[in-house]
Protein backbone atom coordinates (compact mmCIF):
# COMPACT_ATOMS: atom_id res chain seq x y z
CA UNK A 1 0.00 0.00 0.00
CA UNK A 2 1.72 3.01 -1.13
CA UNK A 3 1.36 6.53 1.23
CA UNK A 4 -1.51 7.89 -1.36
CA UNK A 5 -3.49 5.41 -0.64
CA UNK A 6 -2.68 5.19 3.18
CA UNK A 7 -5.18 7.08 5.89
CA UNK A 8 -3.34 9.96 7.92
CA UNK A 9 -4.36 10.24 11.70
CA UNK A 10 -5.07 13.60 11.39
CA UNK A 11 -8.32 12.73 8.94
CA UNK A 12 -10.11 11.67 12.38
CA UNK A 13 -10.51 15.72 13.71
CA UNK A 14 -12.62 16.58 10.60
CA UNK A 15 -10.96 19.99 10.25
CA UNK A 16 -13.05 22.49 8.20
CA UNK A 17 -10.10 23.53 6.60
CA UNK A 18 -7.51 21.95 4.11
CA UNK A 19 -4.75 20.34 6.02
CA UNK A 20 -1.40 18.41 5.83
CA UNK A 21 -3.32 15.13 6.19
CA UNK A 22 -5.20 16.03 3.24
CA UNK A 23 -2.36 17.15 0.57
CA UNK A 24 -0.29 13.87 -0.65
CA UNK A 25 1.98 14.78 -2.88
CA UNK A 26 2.61 18.31 -4.89
CA UNK A 27 -1.10 19.43 -5.98
CA UNK A 28 -1.66 22.89 -8.31
CA UNK A 29 -4.62 24.57 -7.28
CA UNK A 30 -6.18 27.64 -8.80
CA UNK A 31 -7.55 29.93 -6.07
CA UNK A 32 -10.64 31.24 -7.00
CA UNK A 33 -10.52 34.37 -3.92
CA UNK A 34 -9.54 34.42 -0.97
CA UNK A 35 -11.39 36.31 2.03
CA UNK A 36 -11.04 37.42 5.65
CA UNK A 37 -13.37 35.33 7.77
CA UNK A 38 -14.18 33.92 10.82
CA UNK A 39 -12.38 30.73 12.11
CA UNK A 40 -14.93 28.05 11.08
CA UNK A 41 -13.52 25.19 13.36
CA UNK A 42 -14.42 27.64 16.18
CA UNK A 43 -11.39 26.75 18.19
CA UNK A 44 -10.72 30.93 17.83
CA UNK A 45 -12.48 34.07 17.29
CA UNK A 46 -9.75 35.33 15.20
CA UNK A 47 -10.45 35.84 11.66
CA UNK A 48 -8.44 34.19 9.01
CA UNK A 49 -7.60 34.95 5.03
CA UNK A 50 -8.93 31.76 3.83
CA UNK A 51 -8.58 30.40 0.23
CA UNK A 52 -11.04 29.23 -1.50
CA UNK A 53 -10.33 26.97 -4.92
CA UNK A 54 -11.80 26.53 -8.29
CA UNK A 55 -11.36 22.79 -7.98
CA UNK A 56 -14.23 21.01 -6.39
CA UNK A 57 -12.52 17.89 -5.42
CA UNK A 58 -8.66 17.04 -4.14
CA UNK A 59 -9.30 13.10 -5.01
CA UNK A 60 -12.35 11.70 -6.86
CA UNK A 61 -15.19 11.81 -4.35
CA UNK A 62 -12.71 13.62 -2.03
CA UNK A 63 -14.28 17.52 -1.39
CA UNK A 64 -11.64 19.94 -1.59
CA UNK A 65 -11.49 22.42 1.56
CA UNK A 66 -10.93 25.83 1.83
CA UNK A 67 -7.36 26.37 3.37
CA UNK A 68 -6.20 29.09 5.67
CA UNK A 69 -3.60 31.27 4.99
CA UNK A 70 -1.61 31.81 7.53
CA UNK A 71 1.69 34.78 7.49
CA UNK A 72 4.01 32.77 5.74
CA UNK A 73 1.15 31.83 3.04
CA UNK A 74 -0.39 35.11 2.45
CA UNK A 75 3.43 36.41 2.17
CA UNK A 76 3.85 33.99 -1.03
CA UNK A 77 0.89 34.88 -2.02
CA UNK A 78 1.38 38.26 -2.11
CA UNK A 79 4.34 37.44 -4.12
CA UNK A 80 2.74 35.51 -6.69
CA UNK A 81 -0.04 37.84 -7.11
CA UNK A 82 2.06 40.92 -6.72
CA UNK A 83 -0.22 42.75 -4.74
CA UNK A 84 -0.39 42.47 -1.03
CA UNK A 85 -4.57 42.95 -1.11
CA UNK A 86 -6.57 39.67 -0.72
CA UNK A 87 -8.56 40.85 -3.35
CA UNK A 88 -6.33 40.42 -6.15
CA UNK A 89 -5.42 37.03 -5.39
CA UNK A 90 -7.93 35.71 -7.34
CA UNK A 91 -7.43 33.23 -10.25
CA UNK A 92 -4.42 32.37 -9.21
CA UNK A 93 -2.35 29.14 -9.62
CA UNK A 94 -0.46 27.68 -6.91
CA UNK A 95 1.34 24.75 -5.82
CA UNK A 96 0.34 23.43 -1.97
CA UNK A 97 2.51 20.94 -0.78
CA UNK A 98 3.35 19.77 2.83
CA UNK A 99 6.30 20.73 4.92
CA UNK A 100 7.35 18.75 7.79
CA UNK A 101 9.83 21.24 9.08
CA UNK A 102 6.74 24.03 10.29
CA UNK A 103 7.48 25.75 13.44
CA UNK A 104 4.07 26.36 15.95
CA UNK A 105 5.27 27.72 19.11
CA UNK A 106 8.21 25.15 20.60
CA UNK A 107 7.37 22.32 18.41
CA UNK A 108 8.18 21.46 14.48
CA UNK A 109 4.84 20.11 12.65
CA UNK A 110 3.64 19.53 9.47
CA UNK A 111 2.37 22.15 7.57
CA UNK A 112 0.94 23.41 4.18
CA UNK A 113 2.72 25.49 2.17
CA UNK A 114 2.21 27.63 -1.24
CA UNK A 115 5.63 27.19 -3.24
CA UNK A 116 7.34 30.90 -4.23
CA UNK A 117 7.24 29.53 -7.77
CA UNK A 118 4.38 29.60 -9.93
CA UNK A 119 3.33 26.26 -10.94
CA UNK A 120 4.95 25.01 -14.37
CA UNK A 121 1.41 24.68 -16.36
CA UNK A 122 2.43 24.26 -20.12
CA UNK A 123 3.40 19.97 -20.99
CA UNK A 124 6.46 19.64 -22.93
CA UNK A 125 6.57 17.16 -25.53
CA UNK A 126 7.67 13.71 -24.67
CA UNK A 127 10.67 12.65 -26.82
CA UNK A 128 12.82 9.76 -27.21
CA UNK A 129 16.35 9.89 -25.29
CA UNK A 130 15.35 12.14 -22.68
CA UNK A 131 15.15 11.69 -19.27
CA UNK A 132 11.67 12.33 -19.40
CA UNK A 133 11.38 9.83 -21.90
CA UNK A 134 13.18 6.81 -19.77
CA UNK A 135 11.02 7.92 -16.91
CA UNK A 136 7.44 7.58 -18.38
CA UNK A 137 8.90 4.10 -20.02
CA UNK A 138 9.64 3.45 -16.19
CA UNK A 139 5.90 4.54 -15.18
CA UNK A 140 4.76 2.88 -18.57
CA UNK A 141 6.03 -0.44 -16.80
CA UNK A 142 4.97 0.37 -13.42
CA UNK A 143 1.22 1.26 -14.30
CA UNK A 144 0.67 -0.72 -17.19
CA UNK A 145 -0.59 2.76 -18.90
CA UNK A 146 0.49 5.96 -19.63
CA UNK A 147 -2.70 7.45 -17.75
CA UNK A 148 -0.04 9.69 -15.66
CA UNK A 149 2.55 10.55 -17.95
CA UNK A 150 -0.16 12.09 -20.78
CA UNK A 151 -1.49 13.97 -17.66
CA UNK A 152 2.09 15.63 -17.78
CA UNK A 153 2.93 15.87 -21.52
CA UNK A 154 2.14 15.86 -24.65
CA UNK A 155 3.21 12.26 -26.69
CA UNK A 156 2.13 12.12 -30.11
CA UNK A 157 0.68 8.57 -31.68
CA UNK A 158 4.43 7.57 -32.85
CA UNK A 159 5.97 8.27 -29.75
CA UNK A 160 3.16 5.98 -28.01
CA UNK A 161 3.37 3.33 -29.69
CA UNK A 162 7.67 3.81 -29.95
CA UNK A 163 7.76 3.91 -25.96
CA UNK A 164 4.61 1.13 -25.50
CA UNK A 165 7.42 -1.21 -27.59
CA UNK A 166 10.58 -0.05 -25.86
CA UNK A 167 8.80 -1.07 -22.74
CA UNK A 168 8.12 -3.74 -23.63
CA UNK A 169 10.85 -5.17 -24.55
CA UNK A 170 13.00 -7.96 -22.62
CA UNK A 171 16.10 -7.49 -21.11
CA UNK A 172 18.87 -7.89 -24.03
CA UNK A 173 16.50 -7.83 -27.07
CA UNK A 174 17.26 -5.27 -29.19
Amino acid sequence: MTEKEKTHYRKAFNSPYLSSADIVEPTILKIANVNLEPDKSKKTKDDFNTAYFTERELRPGEPLKPMILNATNSKTMSKLAGSKFIDDWNNILVTVYVDDKVRFGRDIVEGLRISAETPRTVKIDLEPGTKSWDNAIAAYKRDGNLDQVELRVNITQENKERLIAEASRQPGEA
